[in-house]
């Protein structure tokens, strides 16, 4: 996504505000990415809620083994 060293050129979901923004503009602990469009950023609590799903199921399936 970066094509220098610290400069990324994807967007992020600013979970204090709930917006969707570039590098630079909120403190990182503010922001969730970053995503490749910012459509996927937009979306980024259910990406993240369906991440966490998948990687409970693989927990379960692995304990139940």
């Amino acid at each position: 996504m970066g094509d220098e060293i610290g400069q990324s050129k994807g967007f992020y979901y600013n979970i204090k505000t709930g917006q969707v923004e570039p590098e630079g503009v909120s403190k990182a602990k503010e922001l969730l990415g970053p995503f490749a469009t910012a459509e996927e950023a937009g979306n980024a609590l259910e990406i993240i809620r369906e991440r966490e799903q998948r990687k409970d199921a693989e927990d379960a399936a692995w304990r139940d083994k």
